[in-house]
């Protein structure tokens, strides 16, 4: 199974890199990809995360082939 992953914004800074491609065996929830791509960081409070660009949670569960993305809250005026 083939994930890939990608960092937006000041997380793309923070990580120093802007994606990731994961290949894994068993079934991932977005919680445990985050630990396993970053086992010494925790997902920062707040962080958006999109799962072939629809809004999920981190319990929600990855398939094959799916992308997930990670960025700060935005805000705006």
């Amino acid at each position: 199974m083939t994930v890939h992953v990608r960092y937006f914004a000041s997380l793309r800074e923070r990580l120093g890199r802007s994606d990731d491609r994961l290949n894994m065996e068993d079934v991932l929830t977005v919680t445990e990809l985050w630990s396993r791509l970053w086992p010494d960081t925790p997902l920062p409070p707040n962080t958006l995360i999109a799962i072939n660009q629809e809004y999920a949670d981190p319990g929600s569960v990855l398939r094959d082939g799916d992308e997930v993305a990670f960025f700060p809250p935005v805000t705006g005026g």
